[in-house]
């Protein structure tokens, strides 16, 4: 009876200490600037310590962070999200859409109305090498349309390149689109590049396509030792989102605070245009899988090489 009672015991203390040790693992978020930022203030607005949050300016700075372990979950542009599962070997997964597309046409005048009216236009934009320059081109190739395309370094080039009268056609994500707009009201929203892909691949047979630049990705190993941790990570995730999407002028106060974007009236303004959303399993699958055969047959490299398999996205079943 003592070994019984001692061996009970034992086995209760080690229950204990591996749930004590669950509930002390602070979960390490990354997530960037911008809409994916904007998609988690809430939760870096109400952290009780189970997240610790890095917040950065560009991918790159957190790539080598992921491949080596540092990084549990990020936010990242949904291409580096294969291109992680690929360097590792399917070492991450993919637990949600988190942002939908947000990239827009301005120009300066009311000629634009539909894609068509692109063809002879100059273009400028940022992101060549990316999934902006991929999709952009798609768009333009499934319309028959001739532009001439010109790519600057960074966003904040082509605003400014476009406020000084250098540039009257230009391809900006928000919160860009907002900056350029609030600088230059001369400048209008033309056209919806997310509708203008939705319409283009759904020509090619892509039902139910859509253009989703973010996604939030796990390492497998922290999903495997901790789907407890994950799963309230999912739920304070889609509680941010529909907390921004619900209230952005608190929402906006959030982003600010948290250094995402400076300015709380562009963040408020913005917020409405940068297609935050929460999509998981079988539907997140549907709905990036031609978006990645896009960016494939664009430039394999976009996605790592190949496109990931099934078992890169986080399903119900898993």
């Amino acid at each position: 009876m003592k070994k019984i009672i001692s061996i009970v015991l034992s086995a209760m203390l080690l229950l204990a200490c591996i749930s004590a040790a669950a509930e002390d693992t602070v979960i390490r978020v990354a997530t960037l600037k911008g809409p994916t930022g904007m998609a988690l203030a809430h939760m870096m607005a109400n952290n009780d310590g189970t997240y610790d949050f890095t917040l950065a300016g560009a991918p790159d700075e957190l790539t080598g962070q992921l491949i080596g372990g540092n990084i549990d979950i990020a936010a990242v542009p949904t291409n580096l999200a294969c291109v992680l599962y690929n360097k590792t070997k399917g070492g991450v997964k993919a637990l949600s859409l988190i942002t939908g597309g947000m990239l827009y046409v301005l120009e300066r005048g009311s000629s634009i109305r539909s894609v068509a009216d692109l063809n002879g236009k100059d273009i400028l934009c940022a992101g060549q090498g990316a999934a902006p320059e991929y999709v952009f081109n798609f768009v333009l190739a499934q319309n028959g349309v001739e532009a001439g395309v010109t790519y600057s370094s960074e966003q904040t080039e082509v605003i400014s390149l476009a406020v000084a009268g250098k540039a009257d056609v230009v391809l900006l994500p928000e919160p860009h689109v907002t900056t350029l707009l609030t600088k230059d009201p001369s400048f209008r929203v033309a056209l919806s590049l997310t509708d203008a892909f939705d319409e283009a691949a759904a020509a090619v047979g892509y039902e139910n396509a859509g253009l989703h630049m973010s996604t939030v990705i796990v390492r497998a190993e922290f999903l495997q030792e901790h789907p407890d941790l994950v799963a309230r990570f999912m739920a304070d995730c889609e509680a941010s989102v529909l907390f921004a999407l619900n209230d952005p002028a608190d929402a906006a106060q959030e982003i600010a605070a948290a250094g995402i974007i400076p300015s709380t009236a562009v963040a408020e303004t913005a917020l409405p245009s940068c297609a935050l959303t929460f999509i998981t399993g079988n539907e997140m699958k549907l709905r990036v899988t031609p978006m990645l055969q896009v960016l494939y047959d664009a430039r394999p490299a976009a996605v790592g090489g190949s496109i990931p398999g099934d078992d890169f996205f986080f399903l119900p079943a898993d």
